[in-house]
């Protein structure tokens, strides 16, 4: 067997793992798995699994920064981008995280539970107020041109509006009448268009 070609199925069962991991850790969180759990996922034995990975800790600390870079990186992008408006800059958020957890619907609650374990993992907060956006923000409420606000009212809006209902997702497609998986991504993508609408709405001045 070539070098390359080890080199490739090496990678392969190491991403198989880590896919198999990450939704297991989403799904049921860190204490619930067992390393065995995961090589069954996988599709391999727990052997080969010890061989890549010696402890279930560092398989759970991959999937953690993968899940959280994620979850705030494009954020951080788009607050600091100088070239458009706090408007523009609301829009792309809101249809960022939707089209992120249409993709990831398990990464709200994991990530949550994982920051609310251990906060110092996150620093959303500081990246929010000292970003671009807060400048703009600050600028737009000095000139009069946004109401006078605490800002991170405006945030914890922003986030909850955008990432509430998938968490909440399971409350309405359990029992009779609940909708259906094609009729809430048919809602999401409309809240992409209305939750700006409503953000903006509580930022101009009465």
């Amino acid at each position: 067997m070539s070098i390359l070609k080890r080199k490739k199925e090496e990678e392969s069962t190491e991403q198989k793992i880590i896919t198999a991991a990450r939704k297991l850790f989403t799904q049921k969180g860190f204490d619930a798995v067992k390393t065995r759990d995961i090589a069954e996922e996988a599709g391999i034995n727990l052997a080969l699994l010890n061989y890549y990975f010696r402890s279930k800790e560092k398989l759970f600390e991959i999937i953690m920064g993968e899940s959280l870079e994620t979850f705030f990186l494009g954020f951080s992008n788009i607050v600091n981008d100088e070239k458009t408006t706090y408007t523009k800059k609301i829009e792309q958020i809101v249809s960022n995280y939707i089209d992120m957890l249409l993709k990831s619907p398990d990464t709200p609650l994991f990530v949550m539970n994982q920051v609310r374990a251990n906060p110092k993992r996150i620093e959303a907060k500081k990246i929010f107020m000292n970003s671009y956006f807060m400048k703009q923000l600050q600028a737009g409420i000095k000139t009069g041109e946004i109401a006078p606000m605490n800002v991170v009212n405006l945030m914890l809006n922003i986030v909850s509006l955008s990432i509430f209902p998938f968490i909440g997702r399971p409350i309405f497609q359990a029992g009779e009448g609940s909708i259906t998986d094609e009729q809430f991504i048919e809602l999401m993508m409309e809240r992409k268009k209305m939750i700006p609408k409503w953000i903006e709405a509580t930022l101009k001045v009465k």
